[in-house]
């Protein structure tokens, strides 16, 4: 009962994003040959959004639900690796035609053909913890 909160807004963004075609293979393609300014405007304004309502935060130093004070670490000022990784994750996003936001979403909507781009990420995702140590961070 604790994380139905999250389960309805997760539906609700789910929902959101469906019906705007964020999660469209042909959108994104789109976005990649530049022919569109529709999923540049969705992340731009997610961007905008996310930068003001960091700034609201710290400024009027909110807390969590929990009452928990919200601490936003500086992040580190390497370039190369947010460039690597930005590189290998938009590579991915490019031949996959989907991220990994949108995958649940289209694997909700009835493309269950994309459990198999699930699997993929996830073992991304673990071979990534088991090299993690070895990568320059």
């Amino acid at each position: 009962m604790r994380f139905l909160k999250y389960i309805f807004v997760g539906f609700i963004l789910g929902v959101t994003l469906y019906k705007a075609e964020a999660v469209s293979w042909f959108r994104i393609f789109e976005m990649f040959h530049f022919q569109s300014f529709h999923m540049f405007g969705i992340i731009g304004s997610a961007v905008v959004a996310g930068i003001i309502i960091v700034q609201i935060i710290k400024a009027k130093q909110l807390k969590s639900i929990d009452g928990d004070k919200i601490i936003i670490r500086a992040k580190d000022k390497s370039i190369s690796r947010y460039l690597l990784g930005g590189i290998i994750f938009g590579l991915g996003w490019a031949l996959a035609g989907i991220c990994p936001g949108p995958l649940f979403i289209l694997i909700g909507s009835g493309h269950t053909v994309l459990v198999l781009f699930l699997f993929a990420a996830l073992a991304g995702t673990i071979l990534y913890g088991m090299i993690q140590q070895k990568l320059p961070h």
